[in-house]
Formats: structure tokens, C-alpha cells, sequence
């Protein structure tokens, strides 16, 4: 493997140093759900690793991995005009003191207030970091805005395009891709690097589950644009209809998110008969081997969801909506059958197809298994990513 010390030239001239790599991310869960695999590669291959995020239950995780860990206090919501300021200030001070020579803005927030940051604290622009700007989703707001008539003069679509003018971005699906360039952002520094990856040595295939009730889980955070809603109706009209089937629940509410359900209203949910909630699980293999079916009725653009990557590792088929992210990895007739966001009949057709077909799960499952080894493997991601950072660095020492 490549040493990317050779060819970098760091904004501190740390000439025969390792090159510095930092992570700005909201939460330290993020992090260690999303960019674990990916900072390890990094580490062993030859970069300082620097994590700033605002650390709540996973600080001493990162911190035994070897990584440097920088606290921030934010959050991915709620902060307001003067903790924006407060937030973005001190990012600035934060890339004054580390001088690193890549920042890797994980999701929108973080491209924002980091390209500010970087902004500030190198106003000549000598020093400053490159920057990869990496897209997780744009969400329903971005979404809807890049179909409108003159998107590309919205204020946010300009705000968008300045803060990634310069650098490298990332997306995880080709429909996220299309989606910036209509805003206006630069198609030939955007580049497709699906997902995060999965372990594909610890989320293996699973035998079919043991009980005659088939279950159909729904994997993530508790949110209404999840799809968590629209699951419990499909189900709820697959039972009036006499199939023996139930719907499990795998994941917390979030309450920096105001699209989540509370507490409250999932307890409601699961007194239900056939809807099971089971809060958070530490294992979700624990779900996928008693699930015989994957749903993920999203209603946003997702990037690519981690929780259907593990769950076609475990040989799972899958049933989407037919959205951004989900459509990578639901393949129709192939891996999975996708329906229309909101559509509940669809969603309930859909499920019973599957629980009706025991074969055809088993051959949508099998096929899934193959298209994750294939592609989605977090060795797969964290190779193509570090790939572009010796890009990044290569082409620095060119300007330099």
C-alpha cells in the first residue's frame, strides 16, 4: 500500500511527517456507526487521525482506537444563530491549532459550518486543508428544491455551491449526484462512493427464522419520514386480512429530530398486536434472525441505508421505497421489490408477497449477500475513499 506521506506537502511543513486526516462530524455515535472503518484504514495506512465531534457515550471507543479526539460543542440541531457563530468559531480555532492537511466534513452540517471554519482560520488560504465534503442524503428539503424551475438561484442551493466550490465532494448514489449538479455544483469534483460499507465478515448470512409468524423489521432511528408509521399500517391491513405476520421496531427515537416519534407515541404503537418495538439494539443481528424481511419505507433520499446493507449481508430481502439510497441496494426482482413512498397498499402487497414465498425470500436474500460482496463491503468504501485522499494529496504537492 502507497505511503501517503511521500507525496504530501502539509499545511504545517511537516515534510516528513504523516499526513494529518481529521473527521468533523456532529455526534461521536456518528462517527463510530459511520466512519469507524474508514479511520482505521486511514490510520493503517498511514495518516494521523483526528476525530472532532461533540462526544457524548463513545469518546473512550475513539480514544482506544488510537485516534486523537477534539470535543465540540454542538449538536446536530437546535443551536441557533449564536450557537452556529460559537460553533463555527470554534472549528476555526480547531483547524488553526491541528493544521491538518485533509478535513472530511461528514453530512450537511458539517460541510457547512466547516467550509466557514477552514474559511476563517485560513483567510489567505495558505495552510488551509483540503476539503472532501461528504453527502449523506439530501434529504426531502434539497430533494424537492432541486425539481423546482431556477433551483440553482435558491438561497440555499447557493450556499451549497460556495461552501463546495473548492475541495473534493462525495455522494452515495448517482441521484444524489444528478441532484447537486442541478443545483450547480461542479459534476467533476463529485464522486460515488456508496455508503459506508458493512462489515461483511460479522453481518453473514442467516438461516431462515424458526418461527411460523413471519416478521418483517424496519431497522433505524424512529423517525415518521423512516417510514415507521406506514410500516405499522401495512401491517395492521395485512393482519385484518388474516396473514399471521408482525413488525418489529429496531431502533431509538431521536430528540434533536423533530420529524421522531416520542417515546410515548411508539409505546402507543406497540400495543398493537403484531407491532414490536425494540428500542435500541446493541447487536441488529439479534433483529435479522428473527426477521424474515427487510422494510424501509422511506419517504426522503436516503444516501445508502446501513441498516439494508446489513440486513442483504444477512441474506434478507428487501422491500423499499422507491427512493434515492434505497433503489442501490433493493434491486427489483433481483435483491428486493421497491413501491411507492407512501403508498401503504403497495407496502402491504409487497410484504405479503414475500412472506407468502418462502423460495422467493430466499432467492431475493441470496442474491442481495452477492451484490454487498460485491460493492457495498466497508473494505470496498474505505479503499475507494482512500484512494481520493492521495488524490487530494498527490495533486497538492503539484500546486505546491
Amino acid at each position: 500500500m502507497t505511503d501517503p506521506s511521500a507525496t504530501a506537502t502539509p499545511g504545517s511543513d511537516r515534510r516528513s511527517a504523516r499526513p494529518k486526516l481529521l473527521f468533523l462530524i456532529t455526534e461521536d455515535w456518528f462517527f463510530y456507526g459511520a466512519r469507524l472503518a474508514l479511520a482505521r484504514a486511514a490510520r493503517d495506512a498511514g495518516f494521523d487521525v483526528v476525530v472532532a465531534t461533540r462526544v457524548g457515550d463513545h469518546g473512550d471507543r475513539i480514544r482506544n482506537e488510537g485516534f486523537a479526539l477534539r470535543p465540540l460543542a454542538w449538536r446536530r440541531s437546535g443551536d441557533g444563530p449564536f450557537g452556529a457563530l460559537r460553533a463555527i468559531g470554534e472549528i476555526a480555532r480547531l483547524y488553526r491549532r491541528e493544521r491538518p492537511d485533509i478535513v472530511h466534513h461528514a453530512a450537511l452540517k458539517a460541510i457547512v459550518f466547516g467550509a466557514i471554519g477552514a474559511r476563517l482560520a485560513f483567510p489567505l488560504g495558505t495552510g488551509a486543508p483540503a476539503r472532501v465534503a461528504a453527502v449523506m442524503g439530501l434529504g426531502a428539503v434539497l430533494s424537492r428544491l432541486a425539481a423546482r424551475p431556477g433551483a440553482r438561484f435558491h438561497p440555499l442551493a447557493v450556499v451549497l455551491r460556495r461552501v463546495m466550490r473548492s475541495g473534493r465532494v462525495t455522494v452515495e448514489n448517482p441521484d444524489n449526484r444528478a441532484t447537486l449538479a442541478r443545483l450547480g455544483v461542479d459534476p467533476a469534483r463529485i464522486a460515488v462512493i456508496r455508503g459506508t460499507g458493512v462489515d461483511a465478515e460479522r453481518f453473514l448470512p442467516l438461516p431462515a427464522p424458526p418461527d411460523p409468524t413471519v416478521a418483517a423489521a424496519l431497522v433505524g432511528r424512529m423517525l415518521k419520514s423512516k417510514g415507521v408509521l406506514d410500516a405499522a399500517a401495512a401491517v395492521r391491513m395485512l393482519r385484518a386480512g388474516g396473514l399471521d405476520i408482525e413488525l418489529l421496531l429496531a431502533g431509538a427515537p431521536d430528540p434533536d429530530n423533530r420529524d421522531s416519534l416520542s417515546e410515548a407515541e411508539l409505546a402507543v404503537l406497540a400495543a398493537e398486536p403484531g407491532v414490536n418495538w425494540l428500542g435500541r439494539v446493541a447487536d441488529v443481528r439479534s433483529v435479522w434472525a428473527r426477521a424474515a424481511i427487510a422494510v424501509f419505507p422511506s419517504t426522503y433520499g436516503e444516501g445508502v441505508p446501513t441498516a439494508l446493507l446489513e440486513a442483504a449481508a444477512c441474506g434478507r430481502p428487501i422491500v423499499a421505497a422507491d427512493m434515492p439510497g434505497c433503489r442501490e441496494i433493493a434491486v427489483p426482482g433481483e435483491t428486493g421489490i421497491l413501491v411507492p413512498p407512501g403508498d401503504v397498499a403497495a407496502l402491504a402487497a409487497a410484504i405479503a408477497a414475500l412472506a407468502r414465498d418462502p423460495a422467493l425470500c430466499q432467492r431475493l436474500g441470496s442474491a442481495g449477500r452477492v451484490l454487498v460482496e460485491r460493492g457495498f463491503t466497508q473494505e470496498i468504501v474505505s479503499q475507494q475513499t482512500l484512494a481520493l485522499y492521495r488524490a487530494i494529496l498527490a495533486d497538492r504537492g503539484r500546486r505546491r
